[in-house]
This record gives structure tokens, sequence and C-alpha cells, in this order.
């Protein structure tokens, strides 16, 4: 298991497969994610594998007033 955004998740192959699951495009925009507290470049989503234990936060700007 994976913990995402604070909540258990299957094990994922990469952060993009992780990202899709999750209903998140890999080109969505305003999306960052850090990886046991790193931020991880968007250029390195598709290679980075997701060990079992490995703590994920996906976090999206929004606009607002």
């Amino acid at each position: 298991m994976i913990l995402v955004n604070g909540s258990e998740q299957p094990d994922a192959e990469t952060v993009a497969a992780l990202l899709e699951r999750l209903g998140i495009g890999a080109q969505a925009r305003g999306v960052a994610v850090a990886l046991d507290g790193v931020v991880l470049p968007r250029s390195q989503w598709r290679s980075s594998p997701l060990p079992p234990g490995t703590r994920v936060e996906v976090v999206s700007a929004i606009q607002g007033g």
C-alpha cells in the first residue's frame, strides 16, 4: 500500500499510473506531486516508481477570490 494525501491506496507502478487511477491526467495543469516530502518534477512522473510504503501528496492549484 501507498499513502496518498493521508489515505491508503493500492500500489501503483509509477506516479503517472497513480494519477491516471485518481482521474488526474499526466498533462493536468496546476498539479504538483511530492514523494516522501520531496516535490517530483513532472518530467519524472512516468519514470518514477512507487515502492510500497511511499507517502504521496498530490496538490492541485485552484483559482478563487
